[in-house]
């Protein structure tokens, strides 16, 4: 059986040894994993340990003002949030290919959160691993001491997490005293809704998945249907179909409905929700979104496919 509180006291008295009286950053995206992290740490170092959110543009809706009052106004973290919407999606326009894609982002994420680091002297990084991120990375198998940022800068790593499963973490969550939208939020993918629209991302298709998701974690919440999922989400597909609204003929996006069970997902299954939840989320996509002119359900476990699209 998982002792939360034991680990709390170990893990704080661990991370007080391994940074000493170093600095510390984390990169906070708000997920179970970083937050508990990053709670962790400021337990055991305070204001030493700066947290950084970095709005990449491809994060869901009111995501910023969300971990602004949940980290810094009701936890007192340090943080700092950069507005980096605009080197991201420079940077991604024209650009279809997944993999591409994945390492502009995090090619972009780094650079963006050295600045930091230089700026402030952080000399350790502290990540939010845990046991599937690292099982599932090739390469990844030992544990990395430090990592050495483009220019050289090396940063020590901590990573407190790294042992847990997913389950473990919203357990510890709970008893750090997090609210339940953070320690219960489902898992969300680190290049954001870059992986939840296939091709090009445009203005357009971003627009039409920040609010998609949102009408799909909106439903799902409201029917309590949440608590047996592991992921639930929208996607916009790279392709466009005709519809009609009113009395009009369009021509416009698909958007795909995932929704998955998993313990670890390490393989995930795809459950029957109730067929007027689902009815409804589409109506309201097909109503609430611009040019969305049809919405599929796609219903194919982990394997063969993998939770997010790309």
């Amino acid at each position: 059986m998982f002792n939360a509180k034991k680990f709390i006291e170990e893990s704080i008295s661990e991370i007080k040894e391994k940074i000493g009286n170093k600095k510390a950053i984390i990169a906070l995206s708000g997920g179970v994993d970083s937050s508990v992290a990053a709670v962790l740490t400021y337990r055991a170092i305070g204001d030493r340990l700066l947290a950084v959110f970095v709005d990449t543009g491809l994060m869901r809706k009111n995501e910023a003002e969300e971990i602004y009052k949940i980290f810094k106004e009701n936890m007192g973290l340090n943080l700092k949030i950069i507005d980096a919407k605009d080197i991201f999606l420079k940077e991604l326009k024209g650009v279809s290919d997944p993999e591409q894609k994945r390492k502009i982002i995090g090619r972009l994420f780094i650079e963006v959160f050295e600045e930091v680091a230089k700026e402030n002297g952080e000399e350790v990084l502290v990540q939010g691993t845990i046991a599937p991120d690292w099982i599932e990375s090739e390469g990844a198998i030992k544990t990395h001491h430090n990592i050495a940022l483009p220019s050289g800068m090396v940063l020590e790593v901590v990573e407190p997490l790294r042992e847990l499963y997913k389950d473990e973490v919203r357990i510890l969550a709970k008893e750090l005293g997090l609210p339940d939208n953070v320690a219960n939020r489902q898992p969300f993918p680190g290049p954001g809704l870059a992986v939840r629209i296939l091709g090009e991302i445009t203005d357009e298709k971003l627009n039409i998945c920040r609010e998609a998701n949102a009408i799909v974690e909106e439903e799902i919440e409201k029917e309590g249907l949440n608590k047996d999922l592991w992921q639930y989400f929208a996607a916009v597909l790279d392709t466009k179909a005709t519809g009609v609204k009113g009395d009009i003929r369009e021509y416009n996006w698909v958007v795909a409905l995932r929704f998955v069970e998993s313990l670890d997902a390490m393989t995930a299954s795809v459950p029957e929700l109730p067929f007027k939840v689902l009815k409804r989320i589409s109506k309201r996509i097909t109503s609430e979104v611009p040019n969305v002119a049809r919405v599929v359900l796609d219903i194919t476990d982990k394997p063969p496919a993998t939770i997010e699209f790309e």
